[in-house]
């Protein structure tokens, strides 16, 4: 019997970090969708009901934060979990993001590839 990927949104606008996300996500054979602004992870996560959103805050179009907003507004993303990857460490952005129900939060210069790797399978309940 052939087992189902788990799916995994990547939210990331810089190319090299999307790129290394990509590469490392496939090798756990992982479906992966990505997207490069909040519009469209909006519009992929309304088609593709992913099981998992890494998420960027700082984006073009509509900012990480305001996705999650409509994303926990929204009754069939209430639960979805999200894993917000940012270079802001302060206490307010720390805090709106836990405020706003993410799973988990990485500051990206202080995590390692394989770290949000674990992470992600923590919260997919894969092992």
């Amino acid at each position: 019997m052939t087992e189902i990927k788990k799916k995994i949104l990547i939210v990331e606008d810089d190319p090299t970090l999307m790129r290394s996300l990509l590469d490392v996500f496939s090798m756990e054979h992982f479906e992966i969708l990505t997207a490069v602004d909040g519009e469209s992870a909006l519009e992929m996560i309304m088609k593709n009901s992913p099981d998992l959103v890494l998420l960027d805050i700082i984006l073009p179009k509509m900012d990480g934060m305001m996705l999650l907003r409509k994303l926990r507004a929204d009754a069939r993303f209430v639960s979805l979990p999200v894993i917000m990857l940012t270079n802001k460490d302060d206490m307010e952005t720390i805090g709106e993001s836990i405020v706003g129900g993410v799973q988990d939060f990485l500051v990206k210069h202080e995590w390692k590839l394989q770290e949000i790797v674990a992470r992600a399978k923590e919260r997919l309940g894969v092992k």
